[in-house]
């Protein structure tokens, strides 16, 4: 990149007669934008303006962008040493420089002119010794304030202007009438000498020249002006012409500032006006939002009674309930989050029981119904989720796929959920077991309020009630249940083990349904393999050779009047939030201790 310029050197950046910074150009390296990167453009500094050209043999075509410095704000580039920044208001222009000297010069002649500009002082429009200054400086305040009104500068600095431009007319003004009263005094002497001229030489004489500047009679009869006419530099030293230049310059710059004055406050008046028909427009809407809000108010003056609670005649429509029941969810994990960095867990004394325990049936009054739970969930819940069982997967993170069957019943959601996940490091053994014991349900079950184990059938059956969070306006839920844990042993000596927990709706007389709660019909299992990958040579089985393989299916009557949409739209959302939320706690509890296949 190469870079020329009108003027190097700190000694002639300034012109030695005006004063004032002088005109500097040059290429300089401009970034346009991501796509065309940086650019050299031919740059001009000049009249406390730094515009920029495609090229010097453009200039004539106009700029094609201009600051005005004033206000501008010079940065130099913290880390390349050929950059410098420039930004007025929120406008920038990154640019760059051949090299260090170079971005130095353009840096100390920007803050040069920047310095010396006094936008709308006296010294910017100060009377210089020539004419022609006086009236370039004038020519250049009007550019200058063209550009500064396009640039959007205060009508104070205007007003600013006004005010210097006064005193030079007043001290113009002031000489001018000394030199016009100079006039009159000459002319009054002048007129004096020659009636006392011709009062003395009434008679004819010969023509003759007199050396004191008297008239003189011609032989034709005529007077001849023997004084000399004044000098226009005769008076007190005085230059008329020069005077009446600059009183015409300071008018016209009068007159231009006058002009953007004007248009100065016609901008602001159109600009107030469109701000003051944005408030009223606001203001407009914000009187008919409250009027609405006190309409619906008054007509919901009982909003979260009765009249708005889950039930067939509930005065909330669908949208309404969905979001309701939204937020009270993300208020119920915000609070859940909160307890959980909060509160230190205590460790339940939660022993595991061998695995022989859980393999026989049972011989309580519900074993035969235990089984029959359980072969079904062996046969149907284990079977592949292709071919004509209409599963649609609906939720796939990482190793976590959940799927759906969209079933109704007398207009009550009733859709079957399957999720399959692995998890490493753990045995379908203590998945199983942290899932069915109570001692630790609280831990990792958030939507629980409270629940009691309502009578145990066996060491590994239980029956279990327990109250949900009411989630408003949807009714509370509660639930009766009965809990079994089961070992199957595998068929086939290659095939693993399966665990499997099932949990399904049944009556007790010690928890009847109240009006209180709804009550809710399950039918859930968790149905867990491990599976084992051989270790490396004589090293021992460890958490990292092992993998658990799990098939959760839920079969959910809820009961109530719910929207359908409201209902598979929390399924949806709930449900992997659980699964993992709970495999989570369990690979937290196993972490370093043995494993229990």
């Amino acid at each position: 990149m190469s870079e020329k310029s009108s003027s190097s050197g700190s000694d002639e950046d300034v012109d030695p007669e005006s004063g004032q910074p002088v005109e500097l150009g040059g290429i300089l390296s401009k970034w346009t934008n991501y796509i065309h990167g940086w650019q050299d453009r031919w740059v001009v500094l000049k009249n406390n303006t730094l515009s920029y050209y495609k090229s010097e043999d453009e200039r004539e075509y106009g700029c094609r962008g201009s600051l005005c410095l004033s206000k501008a704000v010079i940065t130099p580039h913290e880390f390349d040493e050929c950059r410098f920044d420039i930004s007025v208001n929120d406008s920038v222009w990154y640019l760059r420089a051949e090299d260090p000297e170079h971005r130095l010069q353009w840096i100390e002649s920007i803050e040069l002119h920047k310095a010396e500009s006094g936008y709308g002082s006296e010294t910017s429009l100060r009377r210089h010794g020539s004419m022609l200054s006086l009236t370039s400086a004038a020519s250049a305040l009007s550019a200058t304030s063209t550009s500064s009104f396009k640039k959007g500068h205060r009508l104070r600095e205007k007003l600013a202007e006004m005010e210097t431009f006064r005193d030079i007319l007043c001290r113009q003004v002031d000489t001018l009438q000394k030199y016009f009263d100079s006039c009159a005094d000459v002319v009054s002497k002048d007129e004096f000498q020659r009636d006392r001229v011709v009062e003395e030489d009434e008679d004819d004489f010969p023509t003759t020249t007199r050396p004191d500047g008297e008239y003189n009679h011609n032989n034709n009869g005529s007077k001849e002006k023997l004084f000399p006419p004044a000098s226009p530099k005769g008076i007190n030293g005085i230059d008329f012409k020069g005077e009446a230049i600059t009183f015409k310059a300071t008018t016209a710059g009068i007159l231009s500032t006058l002009s953007h004055c004007i248009e100065l406050m016609v901008k602001r008046e159109d600009s107030w006006q469109k701000r003051l028909d944005k408030e009223l427009e606001k203001r407009r809407r914000v009187e008919d939002a409250y009027k609405s809000a006190m309409h619906e108010l008054k007509k919901k003056s009982h909003y979260g009674g009765p009249d708005y609670e889950e039930g067939p005649n509930s005065l909330i429509n669908e949208d309404e309930f969905f979001d309701a029941v939204e937020a009270a969810l993300d208020r119920q994990d915000k609070i859940e989050e909160q307890c959980q960095s909060e509160k230190v867990r205590i460790s339940q004394s939660s022993s595991v029981t061998s695995g022989d325990a859980y393999s026989t049936i049972g011989t309580h009054r519900l074993a035969n119904k235990v089984e029959e739970m359980v072969q079904n969930h062996m046969t149907y819940s284990l079977q592949d989720v292709g071919g004509d069982a209409n599963w649609q997967l609906v939720i796939e993170e990482g190793e976590m796929k959940v799927y759906r069957r969209e079933v109704e019943e007398n207009g009550i959601v009733l859709d079957p959920l399957k999720a399959t996940h692995c998890v490493k490091g753990v045995t379908g053994h203590e998945v199983c077991h942290y899932f069915w014991d109570t001692d630790v349900r609280m831990d990792w079950e958030t939507t629980i309020e409270n629940f009691n184990v309502v009578e145990k059938l066996s060491d590994n059956a239980i029956i279990v009630y327990q109250t949900h969070k009411r989630v408003w306006p949807a009714s509370q839920r509660d639930v009766l249940y009965l809990s079994a844990i089961r070992k199957i042993m595998a068929t086939n000596e290659n095939d693993p083990d399966t665990w499997l927990v099932c949990n399904f709706s049944v009556d007790h007389n010690n928890a009847l349904p109240t009006n209180r709660c709804v009550r809710a019909k399950i039918n859930v299992a968790m149905i867990c393999q491990t599976l084992v990958s051989p270790p490396e040579g004589d090293k021992e089985i460890s958490r990292d050779n092992i993998l658990c393989k799990i098939t959760y299916v839920a079969n959910v009557n809820p009961g109530g009047w719910a929207p359908a949409s409201v209902l598979r739209a929390v399924a949806k959302r709930e449900y992997p939030k659980f699964l993992k939320r709970f495999t989570s706690y369990v690979q937290e509890k196993t972490a370093g201790k043995p494993i229990l296949f």
